[in-house]
């Protein structure tokens, strides 16, 4: 016989999980208090880092039922939610969710949904991606510069060029500049034309 179980979570100590058991006693769930399972925890944390949910993994057996209202009550984004699901559905377990109708996650449907979410999470991943590197295009173009700020100055590195060809040594231009040997060394190699951002 299967046995129902739930899972309920909010992110902080100040909010209470109360509207989400009433939301699944409203569908028509009555689900022992013993068997809800609460947790007050970041939805940003996995579900395999959640202590509360790592227990309830530990009751579930095969043909049990688990209800949560919401899919972020699963797992911190599509991809997430994605493999819990699987992992709930290999282990025989069947994932209600409130949030859609009541939906089976583990069924042929469920299944489906579950693909169009993480094919949208993916698209929007890509778009973040595309305009990500846009906009690093159009700063570099505009002649900004990425990364650690230059260790010398123009000024620095013309000055130090010059008194390495007439033979001071690196170390005593490391400790003029404040800077390491390995900065100073590079400038025997670097072009003469080579940007303070050049040489780190």
């Amino acid at each position: 016989m299967s046995r129902i179980f739930a899972y309920v979570r909010v992110s902080t100590v100040g909010q209470s999980a109360e509207n989400q058991i009433a939301e699944i006693e409203r569908a028509g769930f009555n689900i022992m208090p013993r068997r809800i399972v609460s947790e007050t925890i970041s939805g940003s944390t996995p579900v395999a880092q959640r202590p509360g949910f790592l227990k309830l993994l530990d009751r579930l057996e095969p043909e049990d039922v688990l209800i949560v209202t919401k899919l972020d009550r699963l797992g911190r984004d599509a991809m997430d939610v994605s493999s819990t699901v699987k992992m709930l559905a290999e282990n025989g377990v069947r994932v209600h969710c409130l949030q859609l109708g009541g939906l089976d996650l583990t069924s042929s449907a469920g299944t489906m949904t579950m693909h169009i979410l993480n094919a949208m999470a993916q698209f929007e991943r890509d778009l973040l991606i595309e305009r990500t590197q846009a906009g690093v295009a159009r700063a570099r173009e505009k002649g900004k510069r990425f990364g650690r700020p230059p260790a010398l100055t123009d000024r620095q590195v013309k000055s130090a060029k010059s008194e390495l060809a007439e033979g001071v040594s690196v170390s005593a231009l490391a400790r003029k500049h404040g800077v390491s040997r390995q900065t100073i060394a590079r400038l025997k190699v670097a072009p003469q034309d080579a940007a303070p951002g050049d040489v780190e």
